[in-house]
């Protein structure tokens, strides 16, 4: 049996996590302080270094959890596609619920940008962006794409590409770039003729 302690303990650690969620795409990843953090969370100051080691640990959770989050989301092409192009299609209508300037995408670029400063972020990150590529490559591999790897890494840069080029008001019809992206898969249904 839980705590009543133990519990409130959780609901404050997820109303940090959640408040720092929202703040870093309002205010940039530097600009989040402790007592801003708090202060949106409702909770004192002193209570965020209670749960957290330090406040950038704070945000390395809170934004890895985020993209743990939408990266499963995103998967779900794993469950209904049939061939490489229809997970394709799938990848990218998942990338039209991203502006550039909406919150989730304003946090991945976040946190890409500090991660290029905070050597522990980059690899939680890393790690993050690896897992999908080896899950997309296993997937890519059983249906019997020849480079599934390559293929893999490929799919993935132009999706985290294409929300950072919206960001910029520089952003690519997802439809156009579906039909570029799918003549980089085998297509089962053209192979023999």
């Amino acid at each position: 049996m839980t705590s009543p302690a133990a519990v409130r303990g959780r609901e404050v650690r997820q109303k940090l996590l959640a408040a720092a969620v929202e703040l870093i795409p309002e205010r940039g990843w530097t600009a989040v302080s402790t007592r801003i953090l708090a202060d949106r969370a409702g909770v004192t100051p002193s209570v965020v270094h209670y749960h957290f080691p330090s406040l950038q640990a704070l945000l390395i959770e809170a934004v890895t959890g985020a993209m743990r989050q939408v990266l499963a989301e995103s998967g779900t092409f794993f469950e209904t596609a049939r061939t490489p192009a229809d997970a394709i299609g799938g990848m990218l209508a998942s990338v039209d619920q991203y502006s550039g300037a909406d919150p989730m995408s304003l946090l991945f670029i976040e946190a890409y940008l500090a991660s290029t400063r905070d050597e522990r972020l980059r690899e939680e990150i890393a790690g993050l962006v690896d897992g999908f590529r080896q899950r997309l490559s296993r997937w890519l591999d059983e249906r019997g794409e020849p480079a599934p790897e390559a293929t893999a890494a490929v799919l993935a840069a132009v999706i985290d590409g294409l929300v950072l080029h919206r960001g910029l008001g520089a952003g690519v019809d997802t439809g156009a770039a579906a039909a570029v992206l799918r003549k980089l898969v085998t297509d089962p249904t053209q192979e023999g003729k």
